[in-house]
Parts: structure tokens; sequence; C-alpha cells
């Protein structure tokens, strides 16, 4: 009964994501994928670079993303910010610990966990706070 419910319950998904999937749904016009792949987009550094307020924390990021594809096969961040070009761009290299997969095994590629940058790292922006913040800096940290 378990494998027929099983079987049951697969095809009803794969049905429906096909389904949607000719609803005229393009995919191509997301804005996680419609930045060229090979990066002919320059942003340059818009602000300075921000202080960090804690231990860890990921930098924001000082230039618009507006158009950046980051996808499981392409990552404009990395064309400026990977260990292959951040000499030629000017751009900070990513981190040694974006190299480290999970279970601490370090890699010559950038981890599948830390691929998506947009993860930790935003854009910098002068925006008031939604709700009050009273988050003061760490000592020694956002001077």
């Amino acid at each position: 009964m378990k494998p027929l419910i099983t079987f049951v319950t697969l095809a009803a998904l794969m049905l429906g994501g096909t389904v949607y999937a000719n609803n005229g749904v393009d995919l191509n016009q997301s804005p996680e994928v419609t930045a060229t792949q090979q990066g002919t987009i320059h942003q340059p550094k818009e602000q300075s670079r921000k202080p960090l307020n804690y231990v860890n924390q990921p930098p924001v990021i000082p230039h618009s993303v507006d158009g950046y594809q980051v996808t499981k096969n392409v990552n404009r961040c990395l064309q400026c910010h990977g260990t292959q070009s951040y000499l030629t761009t000017g751009a900070p290299r990513v981190s040694p610990t974006h190299f480290t997969d999970r279970d601490g095994q370090v890699s010559s590629t950038v981890s599948p966990r830390r691929y998506f940058c947009l993860q930790c790292h935003v854009p910098q922006t002068d925006a008031k706070p939604v709700v009050e913040n009273t988050f003061k800096p760490a000592d020694g940290f956002g001077k």
C-alpha cells in the first residue's frame, strides 16, 4: 500500500509541475536570471565599504546587484570576487571560509552552502528602519 501512495504522490507532483510550467511562467524573466552570463554588466562601487558591527558579520555590498544572475550554473558575483578574477577587478576576494563544505572538507571551488551570496550579503543602503532599532556594534566594531 505504501509504494502505491508514494507512486500516486510523485505522479501528482510531476503532473502539477508540468501544468504549472505550461501556464506561461517564464523563469528566464526572474530577477535572478536576467543578467548576462559572461558578466558584461559593470557594477562600479557606489559607496565606500562600511565597517563590520560584529564578529563574522557578512560584509554588505557597496554596489547595486540589480540584474545579477545567481543560479546553480552561473554566479555573477564570482566573476569579480572569485579567486581567478579578483586581482584584475580590484574586488575583495571571496573569503577562504566559503571553500569549506559542511563536513569541514576544503575544496578549490566555492562550497554549495556558500554559493548563493545574497543569502547572507545584502546591498548596503541608507533606508530608514521599518521598526525601531537599538542595535549597538560590538566593542571595537562599527568604526
